[in-house]
């Protein structure tokens, strides 16, 4: 049966931390043994392949859990903040940064206020043959082959479309978690949260908005507070599901800068990537605009491979 496919998303798509795939692979085996056998299945009775229509459970009448909720605790992004993103691989920020997002197999910087990256809604790269290997049900497969991620194909989409999985993931995932807040960070950042975008018509928003909030509970039980990753169409449907704050790519490029701060306020890092057009002009119409100020958001111009300091082609511009 042939499948409607929504169209793609039109924005770049985000780096890929070059430096976490091989100490991930070593996590993971760790993270997966803690969950070999998803809620009511087992190892040798793996969830059938998924077909072409989806199943009931990925209706648009999945609702956030209002216990979600950001607990008083739970740090937010300081005031003031001078961000780093920090995802090809952890180094010395540059001087008055106080907000550094770094990959989970790192370590934060410590210098005020740390975010942790965990690719979420898709395998990290290195990772995939061990998702296959343990927990194949928990791919999301058209024709009976795992599918790939068409910027990524070193990356498979999770299969996010019954609770029974999101339940099996979330465990896995919630172990990445607790790991960010065992070496101390503040927040955690899940990506890949549009992954439904590219399903095939398998996945909806609200099947990936129900796993969000196992893993906004997870992270608020942690003591961390939890950023929506891009994925602007949302609105304030984020927001309801439980994140606290925003990392947003390339908004000022597609004028979606003010859709993320009507929802979050003053708590979302703008990330402003200098392969954009007229970087240099629109790094700093984002400044004037929205970076400086009483009411400033952190804007931060990196290189889109986000390099190290030593490397050709590193960037790193504020306001």
């Amino acid at each position: 049966m042939p499948v409607d496919c929504p169209q793609p998303s039109p924005h770049p798509r985000r780096p890929r931390p070059r430096a976490a795939a091989a100490a991930t692979a070593v996590l993971l085996p760790v993270l997966l043994a803690a969950c070999a056998t998803a809620p009511g299945t087992t190892r040798d009775e793996p969830v059938p392949a998924v077909s072409a229509a989806p199943t009931a459970d990925t209706s648009a009448s999945v609702q956030p859990d209002p216990s979600s909720s950001s607990p008083s605790d739970v740090a937010l992004l300081p005031e003031g903040a001078l961000v780093d993103y920090q995802l090809g691989g952890p180094y010395d920020p540059p001087p008055g940064v106080t907000v550094v997002v770094r990959d989970v197999t790192a370590e934060p910087a410590g210098l005020g206020y740390d975010l942790c990256y965990v690719n979420a809604f898709q395998t990290q790269p290195g990772e995939s043959e061990q998702w296959l290997s343990d927990h194949p049900e928990l791919v999301l497969h058209v024709d009976g082959a795992p599918l790939e991620d068409p910027d990524w194909p070193d990356e498979l989409l999770l299969d996010t479309s019954t609770a029974e999985k999101r339940e099996a993931i979330a465990q896995i995932l919630g172990e990445q978690v607790d790991t960010c807040a065992e070496k101390g960070f503040d927040a955690v950042e899940p990506d890949n949260l549009d992954s439904y975008t590219r399903s095939h018509g398998l996945l909806t928003e609200a099947d990936n908005l129900a796993l969000s909030t196992l893993l906004v509970q997870r992270a608020h039980v942690a003591g961390l507070a939890i950023a929506q990753k891009n994925t602007v169409e949302l609105g304030d449907r984020g927001k309801a599901a439980g994140f606290d704050l925003a990392v947003a790519e390339d908004c000022a490029v597609y004028d979606e800068c003010g859709d993320y701060t009507a929802v979050y306020g003053r708590q979302v890092i703008e990330i402003v990537y200098d392969d954009a057009p007229d970087f240099a002009d629109l790094l700093e119409t984002s400044c004037a605009d929205h970076g400086r100020g009483d009411e400033a958001i952190p804007v931060v111009g990196r290189d889109r491979p986000l390099s190290l300091p030593d490397d050709p082609g590193y960037t790193f511009v504020t306001c």
